[in-house]
């Protein structure tokens, strides 16, 4: 197997951090727009992630936050995200690095996220099998491993996984339909 030595899987992960960037660079901006809300999974002890040790207390290795109706001070900069929460009536302010989010959801429109933690051992263990990096384009059907995004199988977030279950379901069961079926003659 060619190695990728490229590493799209890499250049796909950044690019799509850029889509939460920019989603939350405007809802900091103009505030959430219609039904749209976001949750957003990130790794507690990721490097620059500021958590209170309450907080980190209570969520050791992941925590998953909503942006929906009560959050303030939304600050985006190219690194990472600020944003004030309350957690049990106590209010927070939370630093989240990019790096460190693994998953970002907006049910509103069943749009999903997911991010795999690509450490440099990670990637140094990949290249010395000989393996090329995960492909965005695979699907689980080609490749036993699971793919380098998908959406939030988060159990924080029952509606994302009720909605990915459904799709998944519903892609299972699909028929391929013969177009000339349908053709006048």
């Amino acid at each position: 197997m060619t190695v990728d030595h490229i590493r799209y899987d890499l250049l796909a992960q950044e690019a799509l951090r850029g889509v939460v960037r920019t989603v939350l660079a405007d809802t900091a901006k103009n505030g959430l727009p219609g039904e749209h809300h976001f949750y957003i999974s990130f790794d507690t002890n990721a490097d620059g992630v500021q958590v209170s040790p309450r907080m980190l207390a209570q969520y050791p290795k992941e925590m998953t936050i909503v942006l929906q109706h009560q959050f303030w001070d939304l600050v985006v900069s190219e690194g990472g995200f600020e944003v004030g929460l309350a957690f049990g009536g106590i209010p927070e302010r939370l630093v989240i690095p990019f790096a460190a989010v693994n998953g970002f959801f907006d049910p509103s429109v069943q749009f999903g996220l997911r991010f795999e933690e690509l450490t440099q051992e990670s990637v140094a263990q990949e290249d010395a099998s000989g393996r090329a990096g995960k492909s965005v384009a695979e699907s689980p059907a080609q490749s036993k491993e699971a793919p380098a995004l998908a959406p939030i199988p988060s159990a924080a977030n029952q509606a994302a996984t009720t909605a990915a279950e459904q799709q998944a379901k519903s892609e299972a069961g699909a028929e391929v339909v013969r177009l000339d079926r349908f053709r006048k003659k």
